[in-house]
Formats: C-alpha cells, sequence, structure tokens
C-alpha cells in the first residue's frame, strides 16, 4: 500500500525539484517506509533515485512512497524497473494472487529478484500488457512507463477500492492517489466543479464516476484504464475492462449457493490475509466484519494472534457492544475500542475534512475515522473489512422495497404484499417508506415528486439557492433511474458501481491510510459479486423478508447464531441526534461564518432555519446538516472557488 503522484510537460520548461519534494511529503502518511523518484527526458533517458535533486530538468518525473507490507526489504523498493531498463512502475494496492501469478509467469521464462507482488504485477504487464487486468485479484492503482511505446500506462482495479486522480491540459498531464496532492500542482485550479455540488448537497452523493467536486481534477473510473502517450499529443479517454455480466440466474439450488458462497468467500480471505506484517480486522457486531474475523480464526486455527477494533457508540441505542463482545469470546481476538464524543468530533473534523480531500456525508465516517486511529496507536498495519457486503447482499433496508418492486413488476401481487407486511416486523422498517419505496421504482418521475412533497422530501428543498443552481447546474434531477422487472438486481448494480460502494471506499481508503494502514476489503473480488449477483433474488432478500439470506446459510456453523439470527443493522453509528444538541453553539457559528457566506449554493438563512427545525425535532432528516458542515469547513480549508 502505497502513495503515487507524477507529472509529464511539454517542452523544455523542466520540473521544480523542490517542488517534487512538496508532493512526495503530502504523500508522506500513504507511505511513511520509503520513498522513491524517477525522471525521464526525451534524451537521457530514464533514473530512479531516493533523491529529487538528481533529476534536475526531467519532462516527466514520478514518485512513491513506500508503505511495506510484502517483502519488507530493500527488493520491494519502487519505481521499480524491468531489467532492460524498458519498464517502470509504481504500484499502490496489492496483488493477492501474486503467488499464483508468480508461477505462472516463471513457467513462462520470468526470473524474480524479489518476493514482493509489484514485481509480479510488472511481470504480468510485460507478457500480456492490459490483458493482465482480467488476472488480478487485489486492490490496485498503478502506473507504468513504457519508453519503447512511449506511453504511460495507468490502471484501477475493479471496484476502485485505491484511488487514482488525474489532470490533463495542452501543456501537461498529472496524477496522483489523492485530490489534495493535485492541488499542488501548477495548473490545477481550486474551482468548484459546480454540476456535482447539486447531488452532493441534495443526495450525499460524493462519487461522480469520472468527475470530482474539483473542476480540473478527475478520476480514474473502477475497472478502467488510461494511456498517455509521452509525446502528449492527444487526450485520452478512460477504457473499461471489467463489468459486472448481465444477468444469467443460475440454475443452483439454495443450499448449493450457500456452500459455493462460503467456499469462495473462504478463499478470498486466505488470500487477503497474506502479508509479512500483522493483520487484524475492523468489528461493528454486525453479520459482514463478524463473518470475516470467525473466518480469520478458522484459517488461522486457535494459536493464531488476531486484534480487533471497534468503535462503541455512547447512545445504548446504537450500542453493539454485546454483539462485539460474542465475537471477541468466540474467536479470542485481542479486542480494542473507542467511545468517541461530540467534542471528539470537533477537535477532529478539520484533519478528517483535509483527510478525505472532499466533503462527506455522515459522521459514520468519524466513527471510522477513530477505529483507524486506534489500529494505528497498537501498531496495526493491515486491516480487513467488510465493505462491500451490504452492496451486493442485500443489507440495507431500501434493498427490501427493491425486493417487493420486482415482484410487482412481475405481477407476483400475493408475494409483494406479503413481504411487505412481514417486512414491516423488523426493526428501523418503516411500512410506509418501504411501500412508497417500491411504488416510486414502478411510476414516473412526475408522479414520484408529488409523492415526495406529500411526505415532505421535496426535491428541491429551500436551503438550496436554486436561483444559483438554476445558471450553473440545470440538471437537477433524481441521479438514479433503475430497471425492472429484476429491480432489485438493478439496485444493487447501482450501489455497487455508482450510489454507495464508491464513496464508502474513498472515505475507507482516506480513513486508514491517515494512519499509513491498509485496509483490505476481501468480499470484492469479481468472483463473489459475479456469483452472488448470478443468484434469483430470493436468495438476496427471502419470502419472510430476510435480508443476505443465503450468506446467512453459508455462515451458519461458523458464526455464532445469536449475530446470524440478528435483524437489525447499526454500522459504525454516531448518535447525531445527541450530538447535534451538544453541537448547536459551535454549528450555529458555522453556518454565520465567512466561509458559509462564500458559498453561494447555499440559502444561509433557510440553512439556520433547518437547522431550527430538525432541533425541535420538526424535521427528521439530519443528513442534510452534516452536509453543510462539510462543505463549509472544505470550503475554507481548501480556498474553494465557486462561479458567482
Amino acid at each position: 500500500m502505497c502513495g503515487i503522484a507524477g507529472i509529464l510537460i511539454r517542452g523544455n520548461k523542466g520540473i521544480d525539484t523542490d517542488w517534487l519534494g512538496r508532493v512526495s511529503r503530502e504523500l508522506y502518511h500513504r507511505g511513511p517506509d520509503d520513498e522513491g523518484f524517477l525522471g525521464w527526458t526525451p534524451s537521457n533517458g530514464s533514473v530512479v533515485t531516493r533523491e529529487p535533486s538528481q533529476i534536475e530538468g526531467v519532462n516527466l518525473a514520478m514518485v512513491h512512497r513506500r508503505l511495506s507490507i510484502l517483502d519488507l526489504s530493500e527488493a520491494g523498493w519502487q519505481p521499480m524497473q524491468s531489467e532492460d531498463h524498458r519498464y517502470s512502475i509504481l504500484f499502490n494496492g496489492e496483488i493477492y494472487n501474486y503467488i499464483e501469478l508468480r508461477c505462472e509467469l516463471q513457467n513462462l521464462g520470468h526470473a524474480f529478484y524479489s518476493h514482493s507482488d509489484t514485481e509480479v504485477l510488472l511481470k504480468a504487464y510485460i507478457q500480456w500488457g492490459e490483458k493482465s487486468l482480467s488476472r488480478l485479484l487485489g486492490m490496485f492503482a498503478f502506473v507504468v512507463l513504457d519508453l519503447q511505446r512511449g506511453t504511460l500506462f495507468l490502471a484501477r482495479d475493479f471496484f476502485g477500492i485505491k484511488p487514482l486522480y488525474y489532470y490533463m491540459s495542452d501543456e501537461s498531464f498529472g496524477f496522483a492517489s489523492e485530490t489534495k496532492t493535485l492541488l499542488l500542482f501548477p495548473e490545477v485550479s481550486r474551482k468548484v466543479n459546480t454540476g456535482r455540488l447539486f447531488p452532493y448537497l441534495r443526495f450525499g452523493l460524493t462519487d461522480f464516476g469520472n468527475e470530482t467536486l474539483w473542476r480540473d481534477i478527475y478520476q480514474l473510473p473502477a475497472a478502467h484504464y488510461l494511456e498517455v502517450p509521452l509525446q502528449f499529443n492527444k487526450h485520452p479517454e478512460p477504457v473499461r475492462y471489467w463489468r459486472v455480466p448481465s444477468y444469467a440466474p443460475l440454475d443452483i439450488g439454495y443450499n448449493e449457493a450457500a456452500h459455493c458462497l462460503r467456499e469462495i468467500l473462504t478463499d478470498s480471505i486466505r488470500k487477503h490475509l497474506r502479508s509479512d506484517v500483522q493483520v487484524g480486522s475492523c468489528l461493528s457486531g454486525g453479520l459482514d466484519s463478524s463473518a470475516i474475523v470467525m473466518m480469520m480464526r478458522d484459517l488461522l486455527g486457535s494459536t493464531g494472534e488476531i486484534h480487533t477494533l471497534s468503535h462503541i457508540a455512547s447512545d445504548q441505542v446504537l450500542n453493539e457492544e454485546k454483539w462485539i463482545d460474542i465475537i471477541v469470546g468466540s474467536a479470542n481476538t485481542a479486542s480494542h475500542r473507542v467511545i468517541p464524543s461530540e467534542v471528539d468530533l470537533i477537535d477532529s473534523l478539520e484533519d478528517m475534512v483535509k483527510t478525505q480531500g472532499e466533503p462527506f456525508g455522515s459522521t459514520s465516517i468519524f466513527a471510522q475515522y477513530k477505529v483507524f486511529e486506534l489500529a494505528g496507536q497498537q501498531g496495526l498495519k493491515v486491516m480487513l473489512d467488510g465493505q462491500g457486503a451490504d452492496e451486493m447482499l442485500g443489507g440495507y433496508w431500501n434493498f427490501l422495497g427493491a425486493r417487493i418492486a420486482s415482484l410487482l413488476a412481475q405481477w407476483k401481487i400475493f408475494q409483494a404484499c406479503t413481504l411487505l407486511i412481514r417486512g414491516r416486523r423488523f426493526p428501523g422498517i418503516d411500512a410506509i417508506n418501504l411501500a412508497s419505496m417500491a411504488f416510486g421504482m414502478l411510476v414516473p418521475e412526475n408522479i414520484q415528486e408529488c409523492g415526495r412533497k406529500i411526505l415532505g422530501r421535496e426535491l428541491l428543498p429551500a436551503w438550496l439557492n436554486l436561483e444559483w443552481f438554476g445558471k450553473h447546474c440545470p440538471d437537477m434531477s433524481l441521479p438514479w433511474k433503475y430497471n425492472g422487472p429484476h429491480y432489485l438486481r438493478s439496485q444493487l448494480l447501482d450501489a455497487l458501481s455508482a450510489i454507495t460502494l464508491p464513496m464508502l471506499l474513498r472515505y475507507e481508503d482516506r480513513n486508514s491510510m491517515r494512519f499509513s494502514i491498509e485496509s483490505r476489503v476481501p468480499f470484492l473480488t469479481p468472483q463473489i459479486v459475479e456469483f452472488v449477483l448470478s443468484l434469483p433474488e430470493d436468495f438476496i432478500i427471502d419470502q419472510n423478508g430476510v435480508r443476505k439470506s443465503v450468506f446467512r446459510k453459508a455462515m451458519r456453523g461458523l458464526v455464532p447464531d445469536a449475530i446470524l439470527d440478528r435483524q437489525d443493522k447499526i454500522g459504525f453509528a454516531a448518535p447525531e441526534e445527541k450530538w447535534l444538541v451538544a453541537l448547536k453553539p459551535w454549528i450555529e457559528n458555522l453556518l454565520s461564518s465567512e466561509a458559509a457566506h462564500s458559498i453561494p449554493a447555499l440559502n444561509i438563512k433557510e440553512t439556520k432555519s433547518s437547522f431550527e427545525r430538525v432541533l425541535s425535532g420538526l424535521q427528521r432528516d439530519r443528513s442534510f446538516t452534516w452536509r453543510w458542515v462539510n462543505l463549509i469547513e472544505w470550503t475554507r480549508l481548501f480556498n474553494a472557488e465557486y462561479e458567482n
């Protein structure tokens, strides 16, 4: 796990080596163990070094910060070059099947000089080019310099677990692991991408495919690569190399599906445990993290050391400590716990906003931040986490609405009504919301808008400056549309690729790397996702409304029944309602600040009124408040510039 950056410029301007050192320091938290530089000019070829001063006057400069996880020796240092110096690679991530790939490549005649996955990745690219991507099991963002072809090849993993941002102008091209690093680049402005503000403020969306909230900064989308010519004579477009196949239901029984799911997940976790340093795990007390910890114990045996890191909410309604205790006792782990407060939130907010680089949506990100801070204090460098399971296995309550919509679209009215009635018994599920979610997928958008107004959830709330948005963001429609008759699968795909998972992975990457920790997500492999999304919908959510049904069956006998039979879902939730009351003076000051008034997207008078309604209980949705707070702090800390 590492941090990478680079810049390619036209002409003979040269690259300032002092500036290159600043870029490296900006990425220090992503790789505090070592650093390396590469410089290239058309006349002198390439040079790799630990000293940026030795690559003065180059046309291409690349930076690598190393967090040593596999092969801790000098042999794993980057930038890594091929024996003939034709290829050089910068790599951020892990290739979990590197052992198998290494054997295959050795049989093809390749020699290896390290035990690192970086060398395996480099040799795989040399052997198969872009076709190597489909052979990889892992999380990755990497750049390969090919001097013979005269190209930079950039690639990002199947789900976007590891980040890769870039900008492109007529004079230069730059890339980096984080947006705030790219803000150091001379041609990158601090102008806001106005078209992305509406979906963030209204719906909490923080991932926009190829775009970001910065006008000049783009994101290489998940499962894409980009090939940039060193001559820089054209502006290339990202190329997709993988997508979830079209729906083709497997002819498989429920019990067999559960058995297969357990087998492929076990194999994934086995490979995700490959490391030359201690591996720990996040543990919320929910099904996904509990399954990971219990599988770790099963794979490591009774004597293997396991560290679990947990957030404990001070609000007893949100407190999951009793569930955490069950897993800690069953798996015999060394348990570490943190109980953050509203004071901790104020103290940490500035650093969190800087860490994320772009605004985030809720205080659950703060709970996660504190868990990784604790992991860093315990000296852990690798953590497993359950991201992706909810998105593919229907873990959120709104997926139950999508399942009902699927039944209605197939004219299975009795089954839909039965599921609606049975679904009401689960904690946190409101029958009205469930029905509105289901019918909202089936009716035209204009009718949906009428329904939202009746429920007090209008598309365009008064705290938005609609005059400004009308000028700068003409598209203020719903950012998602689902297709039938398999509405559940459609929503699962959107959650995995566009709506939920991309932003959760961004939060996870920044929070973990802030404390120099590699976070691994074993649910997210193409094999697992393709298998789960090929199952019948009633395997995901059964006729009794049980979400993750086939997964619960797969874990029976390994995970304690008390965890498997849980139907509530909390996760890393914070007591937002109590915190808002406690933080009232601080938030009111923030809404009155100079930074707040510099944001033309907000109607500040209405934000204050809306905040008062939240505090008085007249407005149930509190999420808007945290978006305002984040946007204001982000604007202040990064000097974001808005169109008038």
